[in-house]
């Protein structure tokens, strides 16, 4: 298991809430300048992909971090906005950019665990999920959760970080992704282990059709997935059909 502080023995979920309040202040301005503001633009496509589902759903945004994802969500017209996130001060930053942006009223940002949700069965419309999947300590039992609490006919979106195989896009991403990154995130946000473990995290997670298996298994249906910019994040997408 891939934890970002490999000198401390706590549990991977509490490494992963401490990171990311460790770099909350300076997590945005990081996102959007090591993606070249391409981030933007995936998030507006994995939107885009539950855009003919139920009207004024209520949704779940899971690892919402600082909102982004949450607020392009205001696109569908949604009744509720649920935001979960481990980390207070990703949360925090989240809160004020909602208020900016006159969603309070829709987006609910709270501190919650995507493995253990504290809401009832088959309650929201649609969840999604932007680059926190592979953060989870233990990832079946997070998709397990996600099932549970979707409704029947309810849609699952995921965006997350992949491996490029295409030359030569392939060489420049480990290149850029496992030395420049590390290297530019140390010195923004004074925190090495928080974008070394940014890498590892994405190289071990079980990408593509792999993790369509794990969504499978967890009970989703209709499960596909599309590949964004060469590769480097894949949108993942799936159903929970009745039984």
């Amino acid at each position: 298991m891939t934890k970002p502080y490999k000198n401390q023995q706590t549990e991977k979920k509490e490494q992963v809430a401490l990171m990311f309040n460790n770099i909350a202040r300076r997590y945005d301005f990081l996102n959007h300048i090591l993606s070249l503001g391409i981030d933007k633009i995936w998030r507006k496509k994995a939107i885009k992909y539950l855009s003919n589902s139920t009207k004024n759903p209520v949704l779940l945004d899971i690892a919402c971090g600082t909102g982004d994802l949450a607020i392009e969500a205001l696109k569908l017209h949604p009744k509720k906005i649920i935001g979960l996130d481990i980390s207070e001060e990703m949360l925090k930053i989240g809160r004020k950019k909602v208020d900016r942006k006159k969603g309070n009223h829709i987006i609910h940002l709270q501190n919650g665990d995507a493995e253990n949700i504290s809401f009832k069965d088959n309650y929201f419309d649609a969840i999604t999920v932007a680059f926190g999947v592979r953060n989870f300590e233990n990832l079946s039992k997070g998709l397990i959760e996600m099932f549970r609490v979707l409704k029947p006919e309810g849609h699952v979106v995921v965006l997350e970080f992949s491996k490029p195989i295409l030359f030569p896009v392939k060489q420049i991403y480990q290149f850029y992704f496992n030395v420049i990154l590390p290297v530019i995130g140390k010195f923004f946000s004074k925190d090495h282990s928080a974008y070394a473990y940014l890498p590892e995290s994405v190289n071990r997670f079980p990408e593509q059709e792999q993790f369509i298996k794990e969504m499978e298994k967890a009970g989703f249906s209709q499960s596909n997935y599309k590949s964004l910019t060469f590769g480097i994040a894949t949108i993942y997408y799936a159903t929970k059909n009745e039984k």
